[in-house]
């Protein structure tokens, strides 16, 4: 007796659940039949926040799971940091970083996720502070620095250069490198610049120290350039990147 109650109770049960009833079901059926003749969603289509511990640090814009529209980065204090545009997942237009006061500190225009076009910097008093070019995300070696008064910057280091002519000893010629103004960190590369533009990668590091560049060239059996390029990149006091060719011209022809 006891056992046909509870399968009688369970049936009931069963029944009363929503969507069990023929009025339910035709409703999610009709919802179902709705959800067929829309577009699937790929992804998540509105604007997320990220956030550190209970700090909100960004959010963006998403259509379909892709990025889509305004990024917003943040300060602790809540005051926002950068903005970004993105189209279908990529950077695009311009992209501004402000002071947490608000005002800007640097715009930034992108193309396909990369920089490219004139950046430029403004004081916290929104004079000019520095301009420099990017194409598809490469620098080209121009770069303009401004003091806050409106002078121009020009007071940087200068790159030194010595050599040791070994050619006729041990068949060497040695190259030494460093600025003239001590304590400041450089990169020295061997080789050109491509199309203008200056591409590490593409480059042969030729670093000794933090500080100091060496590249030893040696008699070789075939003819050499009859010069070496080379390339220095350090950081400016307006913690921009500052780069200087100088053509180092050799006195041998097959030195590689």
């Amino acid at each position: 007796m006891k056992k046909n109650i509870l399968l009688f109770l369970a049936a009931v049960l069963i029944l009363i659940q929503p969507g069990c009833t023929g009025k339910s079901t035709k409703k999610q059926e009709s919802v179902a039949a709705a959800d067929k003749q829309s577009v699937a969603d790929t992804g998540y289509t509105g604007i997320k926040q990220f956030y550190s511990k209970s700090t909100l640090t960004y959010e963006a814009t998403f259509k379909n799971g892709i990025r889509e529209g305004l990024m917003k980065s943040y300060y602790p204090s809540g005051k926002v940091r950068q903005t970004f545009w993105y189209k279908n997942g990529m950077k695009e237009d311009t992209a501004v970083w402000f002071y947490e006061e608000g005002n800007i500190f640097r715009k930034t225009p992108f193309k396909r996720d990369s920089m490219n076009g004139v950046q430029i910097q403004y004081y916290h008093s929104g004079a000019l502070r520095a301009k420099m070019e990017f194409v598809n995300g490469l620098r080209k070696p121009w770069l303009e620095e401004y003091t806050n008064d409106g002078g121009k910057v020009s007071d940087y280091p200068a790159v030194t250069i010595k050599t040791k002519d070994n050619y006729q000893k041990d068949g060497t010629y040695n190259i030494y490198l460093e600025l003239n103004k001590k304590n400041i960190k450089v990169n020295f590369y061997s080789g050109e610049y491509t199309d203008g533009l200056f591409a590490p990668k593409t480059l042969k590091k030729i670093n000794s120290s933090d500080f100091t560049g060496y590249i030893q060239l040696k008699k070789s059996s075939t003819a050499g350039q009859g010069s070496v390029g080379i390339i220095s990149e350090f950081t400016t006091a307006l913690g921009n990147k500052m780069i200087v060719y100088n053509k180092v011209t050799l006195p041998y022809n097959d030195l590689r």
